[in-house]
């Protein structure tokens, strides 16, 4: 009875001291599978050049933007449920935009480059609209926004309204179309 209890007592610390040899190398490997895999929603890299302004037609179900590359004029043609949503007048009007940051205490929001924005504000006619950048989930109950949203082929906007989520996307249509 005794040599039994010995010998599970050698197997036990056999699997004891093999556990960790077979524990470090997965983690090694875990860690390198996760090695170089950049997350979508990080920060541009420092130092990188800011990208070009957007320029062309983006369209929506609901309107129209157009914008001519300098970084500060527009044209847009919103629908009556567009400008309801972002407190604009419909139909086609000239302004100015730019792309915000999202409220940062203590300073609230600032201009950034678009593909770091939060917000988008649009002015026209001095009236001017502070728009979340974003996605809304498929029913509504949820939105989310984030860095790299804006890109140069689309604008989502994102719209909170009586506790419902909803995004109008905007892409950039092609030359030729």
């Amino acid at each position: 009875m005794t040599e039994n209890k010995y010998a599970k007592c050698k197997l036990f610390q056999k699997l004891r001291s093999a556990v960790p040899a077979l524990l470090i190398p997965a983690g090694l490997l875990l860690c390198l599978a996760c090695y170089g895999q950049r997350h979508e929603n990080f920060p541009p890299t420092p130092d990188t050049p800011v990208p070009a302004a957007h320029t062309g037609l983006f369209v929506s179900e609901h309107g129209t933007m157009l914008f001519n590359g300098d970084g500060k004029s527009i044209t847009v043609n919103f629908d009556e449920k567009l400008a309801e949503l972002s407190n604009l007048p419909s139909g086609f009007k000239t302004g100015t935009y730019e792309f915000l940051s999202g409220d940062l205490p203590p300073h609230g929001s600032f201009p950034i480059r678009y593909d770091a924005a939060h917000e988008m504000q649009i002015t026209i006619e001095g009236s001017s609209s502070v728009i979340d950048m974003g996605f809304a989930s498929e029913v509504g109950s949820t939105g989310q926004v984030g860095l790299n949203t804006v890109t140069p082929e689309r604008i989502p906007m994102l719209f909170h309204k009586e506790k419902h989520f909803s995004t109008i996307l905007f892409k950039k249509q092609d030359s030729g179309s």
